[in-house]
């Protein structure tokens, strides 16, 4: 229930104040795994990617410092966010976001592995590919336009999902996984590229 209504008052909130745009949330599928995918410019982003759209929850991988800024913390805790600890492979979270998906529910993760200063798409990271490849969870693009100032245009758009059809029954080598990362990458940047303006 507090889930719900946040995340209305959160909508009411950006839409009011940052002209919030949500552009295509219907790509989201209703039901089972889905690994969310997306861009990464602010602390904000997970609560803006998980209330663009209304039919599901998300649970997001979030760096373990942000759960200790006052606020922010309490706030992406409550909206299904759990720490991962950043360049540490942490197992045990790694094991909560595979059952996540392995439970038909939606996870959301950034590529990038850490929040852009400049807002320019950064390499990827493993993760969200490993994630994709061992849960075989559709795989929905994101793309987060800023800036996030006042009564300043912010569009979230969801993309159709990556067809990730050529990797079904391949072994997860570090090839295929470069590979499947700078895919997500390169539908991610498509979407920036096309809705920018």
């Amino acid at each position: 229930m507090f889930y719900g209504v946040a995340r209305s008052l959160f909508r009411v909130t950006m839409s009011t104040f940052y002209r919030w745009q949500v552009i295509n949330p219907e790509n989201v599928p209703a039901e089972g795994p889905v690994l969310v995918c997306s861009n990464h410019i602010s602390n904000w982003d997970p609560i803006v990617v998980g209330s663009g759209f209304t039919h599901r929850m998300v649970h997001f991988l979030a760096k373990e410092s942000l759960f200790k800024i006052p606020v922010i913390g309490w706030i992406v805790r409550d909206f299904g966010a759990f720490p991962i600890k950043r360049g540490s492979g942490d197992r045990g979270a790694i094991r909560a976001a595979l059952q996540i998906l392995s439970e038909g529910r939606a996870m959301g993760i950034f590529p990038e592995g850490t929040r852009s200063k400049t807002g320019q798409l950064g390499e990827p990271q493993s993760g969200a590919a490993v994630f994709a490849l061992r849960s075989g969870a559709a795989v929905v693009p994101v793309a987060i336009i800023g800036p996030y100032k006042l009564f300043r245009r912010l569009k979230v758009v969801y993309g159709k999902l990556i067809d990730m059809s050529a990797y079904e029954g391949q072994k997860h080598t570090s090839d295929t996984i470069r590979e499947v990362s700078e895919l997500i990458m390169k539908h991610i940047a498509e979407l920036i590229e096309e809705h920018r303006s």
